[in-house]
Formats: structure tokens, sequence, C-alpha cells
């Protein structure tokens, strides 16, 4: 009889840096797009309105909040590793129809398969990581899986800048993207185990026994009943939906203040390297110090960044706008996990996370539709201070209504 699985993150560390690797393909796929399709929205497809180009944020929101919402579902009831398989899937076309795009609507579309690849693959990544370490180092678990997730996002966002200044906005940087998706797919076959024994191995060793919970009772709970879930929720969606405007506003404000291509991709790959580097401290910070200050502190910090960004006049101030959304989205990505994860029975806990990853991301949505018909309408500066705005106040709510799940150090 094979023995039960063992929680821990030293006792799982093979499969845990296996799941890195793997989280850092799918981040490199998506880093390419940060500083390449803004810019080529305009230098090929001569798309001028600000609601129009931001089409391609919301529809890679819209899908991947659905499939968050699938790979929470389907993880806890067919497993995880099949679920990650299928988000693959999605990857592999995409590179290539980025490359040979004859219409911004082929853009559009492609995202849509992004936005699927991305919910699927990495909310699984996520939750497969939850599994192996357990209940006592959740939140060191997440700031190591976003930490090497962004920074895969900034290293891809940083080279595809360079080799679209030495070669051109096609089809180079979306050479490198195909190759990431093969090499993450191919990972992900062999020698990745699936871990829902883990979760059912916490599962009998929680405090509580487990609930009989139904989908429409975790999504009411995830996202309005329980205080503390609607907090993370709602954080969660004002979080991607600065996330979004920044990626698709801030490299037309760079351009337009005379900024190339190169430095276009350095400071485009500034934001996400800050967030995935500051996330080693962040997610284990948030396991000792609590998670409340962390959540509230990080999305104000955030809304100054935003007001930097809108300000800025040069180089050095939009330096400093990405460095403190980095640092700012830093303190909350690991953490919203981890209080979800405090807070949801291990036995309808992947649920629970794909219902907050459905809010989460469907703040690209919101933004995108939002922040295009302001930007639209006042401007780019006037569009990404409205966000800053909208930030803050939801930071005040977490703090407002949140309860601290972590208990109290004696």
């Amino acid at each position: 009889m094979p023995k039960p699985p063992i929680l821990g993150l030293r006792e799982n560390w093979r499969q845990f840096a296996l799941l890195l690797a793997i989280n850092a393909f799918i981040g490199a796929v998506v880093g390419v797009e940060r500083s390449i399709l803004p810019l080529l929205s305009e230098a090929e497809f001569g798309v001028a309105s600000r609601t129009a180009l931001l089409a391609f944020v919301a529809s890679f929101g819209a899908a991947k909040a659905t499939a968050n919402l699938i790979a929470g579902l389907a993880g806890d009831r067919f497993g995880r590793k099949p679920v990650l398989l299928i988000g693959w899937l999605f990857a592999l076309p995409v590179p290539w129809l980025l490359a040979t795009a004859d219409s911004w609507n082929v853009v559009v579309f492609a995202n849509v398969l992004l936005g699927f690849n991305q919910g699927l693959s990495w909310s699984t990544t996520v939750i497969m990581k939850i599994d192996l370490v357990g209940p006592r180092q959740r939140g060191l678990a997440m700031g190591l899986n976003e930490a090497v997730g962004y920074g895969a996002v900034a290293a891809a966002a940083l080279a595809a800048g360079y080799l679209a200044a030495a070669y051109g906005l096609r089809p180079a940087p979306f050479v490198l993207a195909q190759v990431c998706a093969v090499a993450g797919f191919a990972l992900s076959i062999w020698p990745l185990r699936e871990t829902r024994g883990h979760a059912d191995v916490e599962s009998a060793q929680h405090h509580a026994p487990a609930e009989a919970a139904s989908f429409r009772h975790v999504l009411l709970l995830t996202s309005w009943r329980d205080r503390t879930l609607f907090s993370i929720s709602q954080a969660g969606l004002a979080n991607n939906l600065n996330d979004g405007v920044v990626w698709g506003l801030a490299p037309i404000l760079m351009v337009s203040m005379g900024q190339g291509v190169a430095a276009v991709g350095w400071l485009a790959a500034l934001y996400p390297a800050t967030w995935g580097l500051f996330q080693l401290v962040t997610g284990h910070a948030s396991d000792r110090l609590g998670r409340k200050p962390l959540i509230v502190g990080g999305m104000l910090v955030q809304s100054v960044g935003l007001v930097v960004l809108a300000s800025a006049a040069a180089v050095p101030a939009l330096a400093t706008a990405m460095v403190l959304l980095g640092i700012g989205t830093a303190c909350v990505y690991p953490t919203f996990v981890a209080v979800i994860s405090d807070v949801a029975h291990p036995s309808w806990r992947a649920t629970s996370v794909g219902v907050y990853r459905l809010w989460r991301d469907g703040g690209y949505v919101v933004g995108a539709l939002g922040a295009g018909l302001v930007a639209d309408a006042f401007g780019l500066a006037t569009a990404i201070l409205v966000v800053a705005g909208l930030t803050a106040g939801s930071g005040l709510v977490a703090g407002f209504l949140m309860r601290e799940t972590v208990p109290r150090r004696a």
C-alpha cells in the first residue's frame, strides 16, 4: 500500500521546483506581450482609439477570469495535472497567431486563447503548490510562485524589447514566446505528478470537518457573504484593473514622451521585475507579520505609483512609478491567495481560489473598457488618475472589512 503524501516545502521541494520552472514558462509567454502588443497596435494596425487598443487586455481578462473558475472546479473534481495540460494546449498556437496576424481582431482572438492558458495553467500551478506545502508555509509558497512567475514576465518583456529593437516587432519576439510555450508544455507532461492527494491529507488533518459546499455556496461565500473573502475578491479586482491599465497604456505613454522600443522594454520589465523580486520577501513576511498590513499598505503604494505615472515627465519618474507599482503589487499578490487558503476548507479551497481569481482577472475587463473610454474622452493621464483613486479606495475597504487570518505569535 503506498504511503500517504507528506506535506511541507522541504519534503516536496523537487516537485515544487518543477512547478516553479513551469510557472516561469507560463509567465514568459505573456511577458512578451507586455512590451510588444501596445506598440504593435499603432505601428502595424493603426489602432488609434484607446478603447479599441485595450480590447486585447479585455479579451485576455474575460477568458482568464472564466478559465480561473473552471480551473478551480475541475481541479477539485478531476485532478490538477489534466487541467494544467489542457491549459498549455491553448497557449501553443498563440505566438504563431500573433506573429502572422493580418488584423487587430486576430490579435484579440489570440489573447482569448492566451487568457484561457493563463487561467487554467497558472491557477493550477498555484493550487498545486498550496497542496504540496500545507498550511504553515502558504505565504512563502505564494511568494516564491509569484516571484518566479513575474520574474519571468519581466525577463521576457525585456528580451522582447531588445529583439524588437534589433529585428522588428514581428516575428522575432514571438519566436521566443513559442519556444517558452513548447518547453512549458513538455515539462508539464513528465515528471510532474498529481497533487490532489496532498489536499486530501490536509483535509483529513483539518481542525474543522469538511462542509457540504456546493459551487453556489462557495461562489456566494467568496464573492460576498464572508467579509474577509469579499475583501480579497474586490481588492484583487482593483489590483488587476490597474495592472491592465498599466499593461495597455503605459507603453503608449512612454512612446508619447519620446522613448524608443528598447527603453519601453526596460521600463515595461521594471514593473514585473520589482513585483517578482519583492515577493520573495513579502510572501514570507505575511506568514509572520500578518496578511492585512501587507494588503492595505500594498494597495495604497500602488495608488501612489499610479499618481507618479500619470504626472511623469521624464524617465526617472517613469522608473519610480514602475518600482512603486511593483512593490505594492508584491505586497498584495501572494497575500491574496494566502488569505483565501487560510479561510477556505481544503475540500473546497481550489474552487474558492478559482472564484477569487474570477473576480481578480475580471479587473482586466473593467479596467480595459473603463480606462479606455476615459482615456479617449479626457486623456491618458486622467484615466490613470481615476484608476489610482479606485485602487486606494479598494485598499481602504479591505482595511475596514477583512479580519486578520494569521494567528498572533506569543
